[in-house]
Parts: structure tokens; sequence; C-alpha cells
């Protein structure tokens, strides 16, 4: 998910009205003005709404419930790597091109085995520089020493086996090369000379493991046919002997140089965790990983102190109570929005508010295609149709406007439904009391409201009668109960609102102060009949405001 993305979330515990107006409006987005617009939503679609996006033929949003950026938000994914079979040429030119410092180790598998950094580095080829014998050694191949040296093969035997070789340079008497050659093992030598037969030739009698010619100068036929006798390998450098000698040091393994101790992150990890793990970390940069422990990229510590903001467009909501986790630390850059203004919605620069006491948010949203005259697709207006049926009952609920009825008979040539018939069939699917556990019915469409201090939850569910609540009233408040005392709220509302009669039962957790005024009938302990209401956000919570109000005067 990047950052460059710009999220349209509807909220928490998501509606119909709420995931159809999201998916709607980044369509809309898309094509009038962010073209990284993408819908997104708090939790998975209720039944209804699910039926609505198989009809319409479009997928869910995405699901994401916490918009705070991750590690693997911010790393940069074309890193620079080296591996543990490497030489000091390899990795050096690599990290000199892209002008770095340090880079991660990976395996064969790109899992990360470990950092190296240009100061190690360095000591591959400076090392055990007070050591005669030591400092001529070299843990490599002979296919790498080739090719850090730009020579070629005259003979080749086992020229990719990773090996000790110790370097001889043959720059001296024949007499004196000769006594010094028997004071080595001739399977680790490597003779580096010149076009010189009286040096050549006792070294390969001598079998040893590969020659260097320098000096771009080739072996003659008949020692090359002795080297060829005695499984010598021959590489012929464009260097002097010098040059040749000096180079053949840059082709060291950097397996000793590889840090094994080192600081990784993980792709999930918050940015907040990132940054207390790394502060007291010498590595200038941080692999990335997935949970697998493959590479995924490379973060540093500036890139976690000043990371960029998520983006993010509220629909059907505008408090941050109700909002996304992590949306308080994000950048909102619009509201559009059919509730009261409310909560504690707070933004660093100017953004764009649109209010409008409609009965549904989708007729907000397909109000936008209209005026910038914008034939919605089929999918696209069947998914706004849906979330206007289900957010004014079919028009039928106190919230529905005229504007409402006007953007339903506007969409209704889009969808090539009979919306008589598709509302019956869409509101006789997924009953939440027939197929929900106590604990989602509470939580399906439930959201959060801070009123005169008091800090509560209302959530609402549609049935065709009352019968199935009758049989779950007990577990139904017990679950109440629960959800009251996991978030730390005062009190928690259940509106069960039977579609065919227009009225409600309102189930409570508890009884606030002042709500013996509610002055509608209670017809069990903490259980109210309330006719001819709901809606929550016209009806119910006005009320509620009223009796908190009066409770706490």
């Amino acid at each position: 998910m990047s950052l460059q993305q710009v999220l349209v979330f509807g909220h928490r515990n998501p509606d119909t009205d709420a995931i159809c107006a999201a998916l709607a409006y980044a369509e809309f987005l898309r094509l009038t003005s962010i073209p990284d617009a993408v819908a997104a939503c708090c939790g998975p679609p209720n039944q209804r709404t699910e039926f609505a996006l198989k009809t319409a033929k479009l997928d869910a949003p995405r699901i994401v419930m916490d918009v705070r950026p991750e590690v693997g938000d911010i790393c940069r994914t074309e890193v620079v790597t080296a591996r543990e079979d490497d030489v000091f040429y390899e990795v050096y030119e690599r990290l000199k091109a892209h002008s770095l410092r340090s880079a991660p180790v990976v395996g064969h598998d790109h899992n990360v085995v470990g950092m190296i950094n240009l100061v190690e580095l360095l000591e591959v080829v400076f090392q055990d520089g007070d050591d005669a014998v030591g400092s001529r050694r070299v843990s490599s191949c002979l296919s790498k020493i080739c090719r850090v040296l730009g020579g070629e093969f005259q003979h080749a035997v086992n020229a990719d086996k990773t090996e000790d070789l110790l370097v001889m340079v043959g720059a001296m008497s024949a007499h004196g090369f000769k006594e010094r050659l028997h004071r080595f093992k001739a399977e680790q030598l490597l003779v580096v000379c010149g076009d010189r037969p009286t040096i050549q030739l006792p070294a390969l009698e001598r079998g040893v493991r590969g020659m260097i010619v320098t000096g771009g100068f080739d072996l003659s036929p008949d020692l090359l046919e002795l080297a060829q006798e005695k499984n010598v390998t021959v590489i012929k450098s464009p260097y002097d002997t010098a040059t040749t000698t000096i180079k053949i040091k840059t082709a060291r393994s950097i397996i000793n140089a590889i840090q094994r101790k080192f600081v990784t992150l993980i792709s999930e990890q918050p940015l907040s965790d990132a940054r207390r793990v790394t502060e007291r970390a010498s590595q200038p940069i941080f692999p990335v990983t997935d949970e697998t422990g493959k590479l995924v990229g490379i973060v540093s510590k500036t890139d976690l102190l000043s990371p960029p903001k998520r983006k993010l467009v509220l629909v059907d909501h505008n408090e941050i109570s109700q909002a996304v986790d992590g949306a308080e630390e994000s950048d909102i850059l619009e509201v559009v929005d059919h509730h009261r203004l409310g909560g504690s919605l707070k933004t660093a620069q100017p953004i764009k508010l649109t209010m409008d006491p409609v009965g549904s948010t989708c007729t907000m949203v397909a109000r936008q295609f209209r005026n910038h005259g914008l034939k919605p697709s089929r999918g696209i207006a069947i998914c706004m149709v849906s979330g206007i049926i289900s957010d004014t009952l079919f028009l039928r609920s106190p919230t529905t406007t005229d504007v409402d009825r006007d953007i339903l008979a506007w969409l209704e040539p889009f969808c090539g439904l009979d919306l008589d018939a598709y509302a019956q069939e869409f509101f006789a699917i997924g009953s939440a009391l027939r197929t929900c556990t106590p604990s989602q019915v509470v939580r399906e469409d439930c959201k959060e409201f801070t009123e005169n201090k008091h800090r509560f939850t209302i959530s609402q569910i549609e049935e065709i009668g009352f019968e199935l609540f009758w049989n779950r009233k007990d577990e139904l408040q017990a679950a109440l109960t629960e959800l009251c005392q996991s978030r730390g709220l005062e009190f928690s509302a259940l509106l069960v609102t039977d579609i065919v009669t227009n009225s409600s039962l309102l189930l409570m957790s508890q009884e606030p102060p002042g709500w013996e005024a509610i002055n509608y009938p209670r017809v069990d302990r903490r259980l109210y009949k309330l006719d001819n209401v709901v809606s929550r956000k016209k009806q119910l919570l006005p009320l509620i405001s009223r009796l908190l109000e009066t409770g706490g005067k």
C-alpha cells in the first residue's frame, strides 16, 4: 500500500452506505482529480453489502485496520546488495557507483545474512599487512580473479572453485625463484610473472595451482601444452606485474568482513517501534525484510525521523472516534458526510468539507457525478443506489429528502434493475440476528459518540420483524455490556429497526443519568419501544443528546 495513494475510507464497522460511498467516491476522484485514489474500509462488508457488491460486480474495498505508516511503506525497494561469495572489487565498484558506504549481504535465497560497510571492506585488501605471507593470501576463485583483471583464460581448471591461494611474484632470478617455489604447497600457489620462460617453466613443472602472465603476453605453445599436462590454470593479464598483483588482492572474498551482528527491521513494523529499535544503532542503513527474512528494502535513520503521512478522504463520517485507527496522524484531505458535525477532527491545513443533511452519503457522491457531467458505470451506479436504499430504508426513513428521491431516479437508468424488486431482495438478505454472534451484531454498524463528556456507542441493525430479537435479547444485552467495558464507555446502545413497520427497539447496556425522561415506553429491563424511530443520526442521537444534557444538569 503506497503512501502516494489517497485512501477513501468510510467509518469503522462500515455499513452499506459507508462502503459503497467509498468505492464510488474513489472512482469519482480517479476520473476528476486524484488518479491514485483507492477505496478502503475498516472491516469486512456485511451480507447485505456483499449482495450489493456482487450485483454490481465490484470487489470489496481493501480492508485496512490501521493507517499509521509501517516500515515497508517508506523503505527503498531498489537496493544495492552484496553476496557472501562476492569479492572486494565487485562490492567496492557497486558501492562506488551508487555513492554508498554500506549494503546488506544476502544469501542465495535472498535472506539477509549480514551487512558490509566500506571500512571493513577496505580491510579485505589491506589485511595482514605486517605478515609477509599472510598479506599474499587470497581467498577467491580463479574465474573472479580473471574477471577482476579483465583478463582471459588460456587454460582453466576448476576455475569457479573458491580456495585459499598464495600469490608469488616471479620478479627475481630463476635460481631464487626455484628455491622459494619449494617452500610452499604447489596446489596453493598462484604465480604472477611476465614473459619470462625461466620463471614460467619451473612453476609449470612444479604443478602450481595457477599462473598469470602479465603484460598481455601469451604463454608459448610448448609451455601451454605443459600447463595442460600439469593441470595448471593460465590467465593472461593486460596489466604489468605490479598492477596485476595489486588487482589480485581486490579479488579477495568479503566473507570475513561481513558484519553478522546487525539490526534488521520487519516490513510490517510500525515506524514508532522502528525508531526506538534504531536510535542507538551505529548502522547507517537498516535492511527491511518480510516475515520470512527475505530482503524487501532498506531505510536510514533520516527516513524514519520524518516520514510522509498517509493521505485520507473520509466519507459517511467526520468524527475521529469513528475513523480508521491512525487517522489522527494522517493528512485528511477531504470529508464528505451527511451526519452532524462533531468530534475532535483537526487538520494542519485547510480541507474540503462537504456536508449536507440528506439521507445517504451515496446521494452526495452521485450528485457529484451528475454535476460534473459524468455517467457512472453500471457497477458504480448499483453501488450508489444500494447505499441510498440502505440508509433511507428505500426512501421510507424520516431522513429521506427530495434530493435523495431525485438522485435515485437519476441513477436508476444506469443500473438496469427493477429497484422495487432489488430493494426487497436487499433487505431480505443478511439478517444479523440470524447469522451473526451477539458480539458481531453489536459491532456490525457501531458508531462512537461523545456528548457533554459522555462517551458511548450506538449500533443499528435492520430486520424484518422482531421475532429473532426476542429470542436473543439477553445475549445481546450481555454483548452490549462487554462492548461498553472493553472500550471504557459510559454505555452502549443497540437500535433494532423493523423496516416493515418503521419502528425500533432500543436495548441499553446501562442507563445514564437523566434517562428517566426518555418518554418512550419501557418494555423490559433497559429495553424501550420507539415507534416511528428508524434513524440513528436524525432521531435517536438528538434524543440521547437531550437526555444527557438534562441528566448533566
